[in-house]
């Protein structure tokens, strides 16, 4: 079999700046290096942050996200056979979650992919991926009439999150926001801008991602940002709020070692799609094997939160399991985390190792917490 590709970014002086840069740091913004882009960790509060999505609205930049283009009379079967999902028969307007995975199965990235034309698609990869996902479509892509091409640097990205994301966006656009369902996509200006709208996020929320020109960015970011309750918010609100929600990152639940089944994401693979799809023989392996470990959620009875990479450990210590997530959660007042339990292990009598002391966990269904 080929090799998977091996990502080929030019080598930087330093972390990128989003279109927004200049705006977290005028709003104080902590900001740190993340996936090669200076991004806000956090403005001021971040259990403010958080709340603010859960009650109202929070504005995240996520600018550093990659937005590849494949389009042509061959893309949407391009796509069927470089990703696990069955793509084509997707209507224009709508997204699906997906991924892209090795010859062996393993995850490359978790992707969402929308359907901007008949002939158009748009894959949208995590930042710290978009060079290998870029490089795995071009490769993939060669037998067909399909042309990959990586507009990452020319796009902003900014998500306004919360249960009065819709009525705040209805502010700055014509588009009929109430019909626009969860998961899908169109051309619509907002703020005065061009923009896509797609009614998705990452949070448990219901929210928009609006993907703007560069050049827009600030322009729209600042007539969001001045409504009265929108609360800009960095990466960890975002991250208690998607392992809230039960939502996988890749490099902690997701990794290349790591196969969709193992995930409990095996709904996502589509081996009864027409033709054959790059790792299809090994997925098709790990669907009739039973995993070696299972993704479950845990919350635990005292404050101290169990953090990535900590043991999880029966009653007598022995290891069995790995936190891959955690953190204290502001909506449930608990430390929660996701964890990786080995296939033998039993859900009673667990407890997480941190820092050498044993904390008592109890085992939960995923995910912790779901929008009404």
């Amino acid at each position: 079999m080929p090799a998977d590709p091996v990502p080929t970014e030019p080598v930087s002086a330093g972390p990128k700046k989003t279109p927004l840069h200049e705006l977290h740091r005028e709003l104080g913004a902590n900001l740190v290096d993340f996936a090669g882009y200076l991004m806000p960790l956090r403005y001021k509060s971040e259990t403010a942050e958080h709340q603010a999505v859960r009650t109202g609205a929070g504005l995240f930049d996520l600018s550093h996200m990659g937005e590849i283009f494949v389009s042509g009379p061959e893309a949407g079967a391009a796509l069927d056979h470089a990703l696990v999902g069955n793509l084509s028969p997707m209507a224009v307007g709508k997204a699906r979650y997906t991924m892209i995975v090795a010859h062996d199965g393993g995850v490359l990235d978790d992707l969402i992919v929308y359907r901007l034309a008949d002939e158009t698609w748009l894959v949208v990869a995590n930042a710290a991926n978009v060079a290998v996902v870029r490089e795995s479509l071009v490769e993939r892509a060669q037998e067909f009439q399909a042309v990959v091409d990586d507009r990452s640097d020319s796009y902003a990205l900014i998500a306004l999150q919360g249960p009065r994301a819709q009525e705040i966006l209805a502010g700055f656009t014509d588009a009929p926001l109430a019909g626009l369902k969860y998961y899908a996509i169109f051309a619509a200006p907002v703020a005065g801008a061009d923009a896509l709208l797609a009614r998705t996020g990452y949070t448990g929320e219901d929210g928009f991602e609006v993907f703007v020109d560069a050049a827009d960015a600030v322009a729209v970011w600042t007539a969001l940002a001045a409504v009265d309750g929108v609360v800009p918010a960095g990466l960890s609100a975002r991250d208690t709020l998607r392992l809230e929600a039960g939502m996988p990152l890749y490099g902690n639940e997701l990794d290349a070692e790591t196969t969709p089944y193992e995930a409990g994401l095996g709904r996502v693979v589509k081996l009864d799609k027409p033709g054959d799809f790059v790792g299809r023989a090994a997925l098709a392996a790990a669907e009739a094997t039973p995993p070696g470990r299972r993704l479950v959620g845990l919350v635990a009875r005292g404050r101290r939160a169990p953090r990535k990479g900590y043991p999880v450990v029966t009653s007598d210590g022995s290891p069995c399991g790995v936190v891959t997530s955690g953190a204290p959660s502001p909506t449930l007042g608990r430390p929660i985390a996701m964890a990786y339990l080995d296939s033998g292990a039993g859900e009673t009598g667990l407890a997480v190792d941190v820092r050498g002391r044993h904390e008592p966990v109890d085992v939960v269904a995923l995910p912790f917490y779901k929008r009404s």
